[in-house]
């Protein structure tokens, strides 16, 4: 409670945290007011309904900033800008030419940037479509003409784009990063969500559900901090010179390894992965050929968050994810020429091969720890909808995961920025 306390104490006393908070607040309130804008055409009261009842839905939501069940015109979110965030980021591994703009700097991202946002565009555009073939296959478009269907399909595109400029101005002049803010901002949206489906327990009597339920949230978020803190120092000790007539050289330090070096996107990606069987299933059910409506049908069956082959499936797939994000975002082998570049080596290990090896050695194991902490979190929701019974639970263990990160990120900001007006008071 006292670093709750200090921590907004920091905001307040300074001018320039508490202008960010206040310009990410209004952000925040412009990006509620649009999710409250419906698009026209639509069943929303049966949209919502099948909302509530789909976890798998619900995280969609999630990442739509809170957008998606009421079908606003900023339905589609910033999904098409992560998705193709996460592209990019796997093209810069295999062409050298993303790779030495990665590198050159600020000038460098700005561009990958704007890359990123031009491969937003047909994403989205993709997306939204997507979504109008879904909701026709579930009868709720209550006009199918062609120039319903455009004009939903283009107020969709703009309205995620609109999210995208809103995140990006938060990064610019607000607290935290934009994208990650506008997540949390679906997170939030949840809560009432949440205290409803507490209060239902309550009603029915149900205490030691509902206990145990606050206990398991609680359990999740002190292990998600630990997750997140936990790091794998590395020794480097500097190789010691002559520099004229002194010795130089010879510190001791270390290379700092984080546990959670991809954070979520595993997981993103995987439910990606993951709507494309169940979009199937809901198209070819409504087919007249028996054997593919058939077909459809199993596919349903199969991916849905209940049944247990979904469950491992879904748990393979972010485990290899985050396995190969991390072994793939971290190069050993410009790591240890750097250090051989810096007269630094590890002890114990000789330079080189030896410490790529080593590298990858350690990095491995972290991984295959993070890979497994990350594929429970991801099927923690479809185990408790299993034990529970309930339908939906809208705060589930990667709504956590996103909450807590995003909040240590912000804290991180605010005491670097208290620290460096500390320093200031002193020049």
């Amino acid at each position: 409670m006292n670093k709750v306390q200090q921590f907004w104490q920091k905001i307040v006393n300074s001018p320039d945290l508490r202008k960010k908070a206040l310009f990410t607040l209004l952000i925040f309130t412009i990006a509620r007011f649009l999710a409250e804008v419906p698009l026209p055409e639509i069943d929303t009261a049966r949209l919502q309904m099948i909302f509530a009842n789909s976890e798998f839905l619900s995280f969609l939501n999630i990442i739509a900033g809170g957008t998606l069940s009421s079908f606003s015109i900023v339905a589609v979110g910033i999904s098409p800008y992560i998705t193709a965030s996460i592209v990019i980021q796997l093209l810069t591994m295999i062409w050298p030419k993303l790779k030495e703009m990665q590198k050159d700097g600020e000038k460098g991202r700005a561009q990958l940037n704007q890359y990123t946002r031009l491969l937003s565009l047909p994403v989205a555009i993709l997306q939204s479509f997507s979504i109008i073939a879904i909701l026709r296959s579930q009868d709720l478009l209550l006009n199918n003409s062609a120039g319903a269907i455009m004009t939903i399909i283009f107020f969709l595109t703009v309205g995620s784009f609109i999210m995208l400029w809103l995140g990006e101005l938060i990064t610019a002049k607000g607290l935290g990063n934009g994208i990650s803010m506008i997540m949390i901002l679906g997170i939030l949206s949840q809560l009432p969500t949440t205290f409803a489906q507490s209060a239902q327990l309550a009603q029915t009597g149900e205490w030691f559900l509902l206990l145990a339920i606050v206990a398991g949230i609680v359990a999740t978020v002190a292990v998600v901090v630990y997750i997140n803190q936990a790091t794998r120092k590395i020794p480097i000790q500097y190789a010691t010179r002559m520099q004229g007539n002194r010795k130089v050289g010879g510190q001791t330090t270390f290379f700092p390894l984080k546990l959670n070096s991809v954070g979520v996107m595993p997981i993103i990606f995987a439910v990606t992965l993951m709507t494309i069987p169940s979009f199937l299933g809901q198209i070819l059910a409504n087919v007249s050929n028996d054997w593919w409506r058939s077909f459809g049908e199993n596919l349903q069956v199969i991916f849905s968050q209940t049944n247990p082959i979904y469950i491992v499936l879904y748990f393979l797939i972010v485990f290899g994810l985050s396995y190969f994000s991390a072994l793939l975002f971290f190069n050993a082998r410009d790591v240890s020429e750097e250090l051989k570049k810096s007269g630094a080596f590890v002890p114990g290990v000789r330079p080189g091969q030896q410490t790529q090896a080593f590298l990858e050695k350690v990095i491995k194991r972290l991984t295959f720890v993070d890979g497994l902490f990350l594929g429970v979190i991801a099927i923690l929701p479809f185990i408790l909808q299993i034990i529970t019974g309930m339908s939906s639970l809208a705060i589930g263990g990667t709504s956590l995961l996103i909450l807590v990160s995003v909040i240590l990120e912000v804290n991180k900001i605010v005491e670097g920025s208290a620290t460096s007006q500390d320093y200031d008071q002193y020049l």
